[in-house]
């Protein structure tokens, strides 16, 4: 991921709420699942660690989940971590559009 995708990422993530949070009970199966879900529907997910339970540092917890839902750590910052996942399932509308406003160009420029 490039430095200019990370920042464009990290943009719209500013609007996201935090989905989950990480408590004493740090990291499990369930809460795995539920993340890998969340970027399956999403692509671009906030999490944060409660700082005074939490029995792991936000850093190790981020690594953590991106290696167990092998998505990209975007950020993170005090306890929030951003999370994205590339799922070409969400994509699969915008490239049959592309075509159609690639003929409609096209189009246009024929009538010049």
């Amino acid at each position: 991921m490039t430095s200019k995708e990370r920042a464009n990422l990290r943009g719209q993530a500013n609007s996201l709420e935090v989905l989950y949070q990480i408590g004493k009970g740090g990291i499990n199966d369930a809460f795995i699942e539920q993340t890998k879900a969340a970027l399956k529907k999403r692509e671009l997910i906030k999490l944060k660690v409660l700082l005074e339970s939490s029995p792991i540092s936000p850093r190790e917890a981020a690594d953590e989940i991106a290696e167990k839902t092998e998505s990209e750590v975007v950020q993170v910052i005090g306890g929030c971590m951003i999370f994205y996942k590339y799922n070409p399932e969400l994509h699969q509308d915008e490239k049959k559009k592309k075509p159609a406003a690639k003929r409609l160009s096209d189009i246009k420029g024929k009538r010049k």
